[in-house]
């Protein structure tokens, strides 16, 4: 009778992990797991800036965007205005993100970001998405919700509540948008940034020296406080 060799099926056990190793490397290799990319890119001014620097900065940016590329770009306006307004002012640009905040004197009211698709009439359900989005915001006390309800209600009927809207155009459209008599400021960023990877900090029609929180301690409207 034959005896089987010592070691005779530990060979092929241990080829057969040689190559499931090989076969994972080059998997490895051809597949490389994504990296999330990280990006500091952001629109606007910061907390405590003041804002002639930043109008500075706004303009430096557009004298020096490239002409040859679209740029995104910040718009800020002088006065909350109407979604009517904005189709006149940013016809030559691409209208990304409509920044609405309903105007209550001495009351912080939430600012409420609103992408849009391309088209005049995405631009003017902009207002109605905005006020379905503050209705939901049920606050912490009873005056945040007042303010919530307040602002809903304002929004819905398409008030001049937008402070700011995020666009993408070339140099020339962009500096045309700059020359609107409603704009205030057009920040543009490099050739390079990347849609949904910048942040946007909006800056406030009543903001004139400093890039701060106003007051909260005005009567909200119908609330009697």
């Amino acid at each position: 009778m034959r005896l089987p060799r010592p070691g005779g099926t530990a060979v092929p056990a241990v080829l057969t992990a040689v190559v499931l190793i090989a076969v994972t490397v080059v998997l490895g290799a051809l597949n490389p797991v994504r990296r999330a990319p990280v990006s500091t890119d952001t629109l606007g001014p910061d907390n405590g800036e003041a804002v002639a620097d930043y109008l500075a900065r706004a303009d430096r940016s557009l004298d020096e965007a490239d002409g040859r590329h679209e740029h995104w770009a910040l718009v800020s306006f002088t006065r909350p205005v109407t979604t009517e307004t904005v189709r006149g002012a940013a016809s030559g640009t691409r209208v990304s993100q409509v920044l609405f905040r309903v105007p209550l004197d001495r009351v912080q009211t939430p600012l409420v970001p609103v992408s849009v698709a391309a088209g005049d009439a995405a631009l003017a359900r902009a207002s109605v998405l905005a006020a379905g989005r503050v209705q939901a915001m049920t606050g912490e006390t009873a005056r945040q919700a007042q303010v919530a309800a307040v602002s809903s209600a304002e929004l819905a009927r398409n008030c001049a509540c937008v402070i700011g809207v995020v666009v993408r155009g070339d140099h020339d459209a962009l500096a045309a948008l700059r020359s609107e008599p409603d704009v205030r400021a057009v920040e543009a960023l490099g050739a390079d940034a990347v849609a949904g990877r910048f942040a946007v900090r909006p800056l406030l029609p009543e903001q004139v020296e400093t890039v701060a929180p106003g007051p909260d301690d005005g009567a909200v409207p119908g609330s009697g406080s």
